[in-house]
């Protein structure tokens, strides 16, 4: 049997040299042994006789046997197919199609990179309606064949494929496979363009890039070039569905296994809900110091500070006081006023460290600090107690 003339000559890719290493040749002619014939056999006139060697399928070829007769083989129908000379009409009669050349398709490179590289235009294979057509007709009509070799195996009591049964399904099989990877290989530049278009925030990129390219292959499968559509019209369509789908995918995932908080990531106010929280609590802490007096201020000191933050006998009031106010009620300038202020406000803030922060070592620093710089003035205190 004949191979049609699928596609012109060129290299072959790495994919079809490791194809070809691990299959046998059919078309090759069959080994002959030779046979030795006898004086009388000679003198008879009899012709030699040659056995032919069995040829046997390799241990790929017989799982890849076994899995196309494992399920009905799918296939677009076309009137074509049933006409007289299909297959020479539809391979030998054929115009050629340009093949596309992928040596610039590096996707995820590209977007690590951050530049993406122009495609040349000699490279660019743009196929149109009628090109389209003539390759799913062949695409389809080798599946067909498939099709009808697997109702022929199928019917038979052992339902086991003649060498020549298994010689033909393996060679149309072949045959569809390259014209399907030719039709997938034209169109790799519309998935890379709709994955750059659609990019999703919580999608990787090469994940995109991935779905997007499976959903071509089962475009090709699916795709009816009779109806007289451009595949790329509903290959689009495909595509985008299938980002869709990797999309609400990640979602549910992401809702049934939730990550760590971070702050980088999850808009929260939780940080801001937990400082207002402690300062709240640092403040009814210093008014407690003050009140109960378990920083042991002077009563100058405790004057001072009650005027000047509203905490006269532990009750808030309208409005504290100013340095001069506070000043004309203890006798002394409002310059004064400040010191003592200062100085008071250093116990509290050391009382605070050292039973409300836990900071006791802190505390006898500070002491030794306090002593030796004289008045230290902490505004800190100011905005704790104006909070409330």
């Amino acid at each position: 049997m004949e191979v049609p003339s699928v596609m012109p000559k060129s290299q072959p890719s790495p994919l079809e040299q490791h194809r070809r290493r691990n299959r046998v040749d059919f078309s090759e002619a069959p080994e002959v042994k030779p046979v030795v014939v006898t004086k009388s056999a000679a003198k008879a006139g009899a012709a030699p006789k040659t056995t032919k060697v069995k040829r046997t399928l390799s241990r790929e070829d017989e799982k890849l046997l076994n899995t196309i007769l494992s399920s009905e083989q799918d296939f677009i129908d076309s009137p074509a197919f049933y006409e007289a000379d299909a297959k020479k009409k539809i391979y030998d009669e054929a115009p050629e199609i340009p093949k596309p050349d992928t040596t610039w398709y590096h996707p995820v490179m590209d977007d690590l990179s951050g530049r993406t590289r122009t495609i040349k235009h000699a490279q660019q294979v743009i196929l149109t309606g009628a090109q389209e057509k003539v390759l799913f007709h062949q695409f389809n009509y080798a599946r067909y064949r498939i099709w009808k070799l697997q109702q022929e195996i199928w019917t038979t009591p052992s339902r086991k494929p003649t060498p020549e049964q298994a010689e033909d399904v393996l060679r149309w099989f072949r045959i569809s496979d390259l014209i399907r990877e030719q039709i997938a290989n034209t169109n790799l530049a519309l998935v890379l363009a709709m994955a750059k278009r659609t990019r999703m925030s919580e999608v990787d990129f090469a994940d995109l890039v991935s779905e997007g390219n499976m959903a071509l292959l089962r475009a090709v499968d699916k795709f009816d070039a009779g109806r007289g559509y451009k595949f790329s019209t509903y290959a689009c369509r495909a595509i985008l569905k299938a980002f869709s789908r990797q999309g609400m995918k990640l979602s549910k995932y992401r809702q049934r296994f939730p990550t760590d908080f971070d702050p980088k990531l999850e808009r929260s106010n939780y940080l801001e809900t937990k400082r207002t929280s402690f300062e709240k609590d640092a403040a009814e802490e210093v008014k407690r110091i003050v009140i109960e007096n378990r920083a042991e201020l002077t009563e100058v000191e405790r004057t001072v500070i009650e005027h000047r933050f509203g905490l006269e006998h532990g009750q808030e009031s309208e409005k504290p006081m100013t340095l001069e106010q506070v000043g004309q009620i203890i006798g002394v300038t409002k310059e004064r006023v400040r010191q003592i202020q200062n100085k008071a406000m250093e116990k509290i803030r050391l009382e605070l460290e050292a039973n409300f922060l836990g900071n006791k070592k802190a505390k006898e620093a500070m002491e030794a600090a306090a002593a030796a710089l004289g008045e230290v003035a902490q505004p800190t205190l100011e905005e704790l107690l104006s909070r409330n």
